[in-house]
């Protein structure tokens, strides 16, 4: 995790993805689920020969697919890398034990970690290897929200009520982040927080392994959700709430990414870009669910890239991509859009103290 320093920096400069970010605006890489669909792979190709007895249906549990259908997960990566993108994610959304237990696969996470780690890191020598230019590609460790919250209650009878408490939350990402790291990614992504209490939870899973292995410390990227038009996360917090939870742990970005389509996104993107002192991200989906679409959302590549660039010509950008719903159609159309625009240039050092509250460093 990048570290605040006696100057008033708070991004780690030396990482080779924080200097790409000051170069030019990073390109992520789009929807692991909408491509995995595409195959219309069976419950017999979910499972592969290991979980062929499995107790319990497993269609649907993609992230089992690194380790039964590795081919087809290496395959979508190279895709989007080959389509433009410097950073793939790993497909590990779901990889976590809490997750894993609707397959009853609980005990699985730490090495379908592993394994998605290592379908992105092959795709990404993959491509390395024709590449001529030999551009930098990184491997981002995707940390999913979880399907269970801290900060809610399932029972409207009882507010109180919780399904987990904060230490199986944290142990369940502790397991998660070692596998990831443990399999080679490059930076840790905790994305789609629509809880700022499970992403609490999850930052202080990274930051006790980083203190215990402090030579495995990488940078970590965040990510939010605003759920609908009120602007507000699932748990009711508005964008700079949000980014005020979670800058104590100095990211080497913040963004937005999952729930709204661009135009929709563009106001909430427009204020955290206005408060966040770090990189700005932002991977929205291929616009709102359309189930008559093919992709299950209406956004072609070329109505979305038009949209994005706009966002980049407003200096609103460090790194662009796509979420539910987008292709590598889209991720290279995406590229093509924004290719040559400046990036988000960071506030100064004195804004960026004051933004995020390290203003007595500088004494």
């Amino acid at each position: 995790m990048s570290k605040s320093t006696p100057n008033g920096s708070v991004v780690d400069s030396a990482h080779p993805l924080a200097r790409l970010f000051s170069e030019r605006i990073v390109i992520l890489d789009g929807a692991m689920g909408t491509n995995i669909q595409a195959h219309r792979l069976t419950e017999a190709q979910y499972r592969g020969e290991r979980f062929a007895g499995h107790g319990s249906d497993l269609k649907g549990n993609n992230d089992l697919l690194s380790i039964t259908q590795s081919a087809i997960i290496e395959g979508i990566h190279v895709a989007f890398l080959e389509a433009g993108a410097d950073v793939v994610e790993t497909n590990t959304f779901n990889s976590t034990s809490l997750s894993q237990a609707d397959y009853h696969l609980s005990g699985l996470a730490y090495e379908l970690n592993v394994a998605a780690a290592g379908c992105a890191r092959r795709a990404v020598e993959r491509v390395r290897g024709r590449d001529s230019q030999d551009r930098p590609r990184f491997v981002a460790g995707a940390i999913g929200p979880l399907s269970k919250t801290l900060s809610l209650s399932r029972d409207v009878n009882d507010p109180g009520a919780r399904d987990v408490t904060f230490d199986e939350v944290r142990a369940s990402y502790a397991e998660q982040v070692r596998g990831l790291l443990d399999g080679g990614v490059d930076v840790l992504l905790v994305e789609t927080i629509f809880d700022t209490l499970n992403a609490k939870a999850a930052l202080f899973a990274i930051e006790e392994f980083f203190d215990a292995h402090p030579g495995q410390r990488v940078p970590v990227m965040l990510s939010g959700t605003i759920t609908d038009l009120s602007g507000r996360t699932l748990t009711g917090q508005t964008v700079e709430a949000f980014y005020n939870s979670v800058s104590h742990a100095h990211p080497l970005s913040i963004g937005l990414n999952c729930a709204l389509g661009p135009k929709e996104m563009r106001p909430y993107l427009e204020e955290l870009s206005r408060v966040a002192p770090m990189y700005v991200s932002c991977y929205p989906n291929a616009g709102l669910p359309d189930p008559l679409s093919p992709t299950g959302f209406p956004e072609t590549p070329e109505s979305l890239a038009p949209q994005l660039r706009e966002w980049a010509e407003a200096g609103l950008l460090n790194m662009v991509g796509g979420c539910c719903g987008t292709t590598p159609a889209h991720i290279h159309a995406i590229a093509e859009a924004v290719r040559g625009l400046a990036p988000r240039a960071l506030p100064p050092v004195e804004s960026r103290l004051r933004l995020s509250g390290l203003e007595a460093l500088a004494a």
